[in-house]
């Protein structure tokens, strides 16, 4: 017998109940797994500050000690809150090479309903289904 068969056979009511008793514990485990390491990450947080405060105050990038080497490196971030100027300037400037490649998700579906039979060349696309379990309304 298949298991699309043996599933088949069970009765739906009992497999939406053992998939949110599944779904339930998982999510359980997981914001118990989230707080211990938020927890963590907050006092690692701590210790790099004080590390950073340290070095910088010494004016150096990179420290050896018994238990490892602690490297200060000096990172920027880049953003924009005012979308419509900086696409103008990336077109008046010619570079497009300062965007990251990637593709608007809910633009490009947009545009294939509003333009049927024009696909970009290149463009891949995957589709998957997906199945929701919500709690009966009492």
């Amino acid at each position: 017998m298949t298991e699309e068969a043996e599933s088949a056979e069970i009765p739906m009511d009992k497999l939406a109940r053992v998939y949110r008793k599944i779904r339930d514990e998982k999510q359980r485990l997981s914001r118990e797994y989230e707080g211990k390491i938020a927890e963590l990450e907050g006092k690692l947080d701590q210790l790099k500050i004080a590390m950073k405060d340290q070095m910088l105050r010494l004016g150096t990038t990179s420290m050896r000690t018994n238990s490892g080497t602690v490297s200060l490196a000096k990172h920027t971030k880049y953003s924009t809150n005012d979308w419509d100027s900086f696409k103008q300037f990336i077109m008046e400037h010619d570079a497009v090479d300062l965007l990251e490649k990637r593709v608007a998700q809910i633009n490009m579906a947009t545009f294939l309903e509003e333009n049927p039979g024009v696909v970009p060349p290149g463009l891949n696309s995957l589709t998957e289904y997906s199945i929701s379990v919500r709690k009966p309304s009492n």
